[in-house]
């Protein structure tokens, strides 16, 4: 088989999904690291995730991960893997199927494009690791983390109806803090 035949999907990594408490404030969350990561940022912690490794992450995987791991709150894609289709796909679903579950997407873009499907979600983390910087719980830090606050405005020139994102990184700063 060809590259070019070859199936695109999103895959994870089983025995690194796991629920934590810091990744985003304020919700118990399902962190689902995502394989076959581009962004290879130099010092990444978990460089393996930029191999084609793990198993497909489908529907089905996503439903027994979410009644494995009953009383979460959130549902972080740790990663967007290569296949931005499959991925969107598998945010929707976890929305219509699970409402009252958050959706959290860990991205290293530099920024969130409007053609994407950003605004389905409930929180995003947006930069790439850059190891002087050093990480997303210190105030040196270059990525961000985001949460939609699902209010609205609409320009009265354009028309353009756009969601309200708030920087909501100084709550992992405090927390980080506070607790060491």
């Amino acid at each position: 088989m060809g590259i070019k035949n070859m199936k695109k999907m999103i895959k994870y990594i089983p025995q690194d999904t796991q629920v934590v408490f810091e990744e985003i404030p304020d919700e118990i969350t399902l962190a689902v690291n995502i394989s076959n990561c581009q962004n290879r940022c130099p010092g990444c912690h978990s460089a393996y995730l930029c191999q084609n490794i793990g198993e497909e992450l489908t529907e089905n995987a996503v439903d027994g991960l979410i009644r494995k791991n009953e009383g979460i709150t959130c549902f972080c894609f740790m990663g967007e893997g290569n296949d931005a289709e499959s991925l969107e796909k598998l945010i929707l679903y976890v929305k219509e199927k699970y409402p009252k579950l958050k959706v959290g997407l860990y991205s290293g873009r530099e920024v969130v494009h409007d053609d994407f499907f950003f605004d389905t979600l409930d929180y995003i983390k947006i930069g790439p690791y850059i190891e002087s910087c050093g990480p997303l719980n210190i105030r040196t830090t270059n990525q961000r983390l985001y949460e939609n606050q699902k209010t609205q405005t609409a320009c009265r020139i354009c028309g353009i109806v756009r969601v309200g994102w708030v920087d909501i990184t100084h709550k992992i700063w405090e927390r980080y803090e506070n607790i060491h």
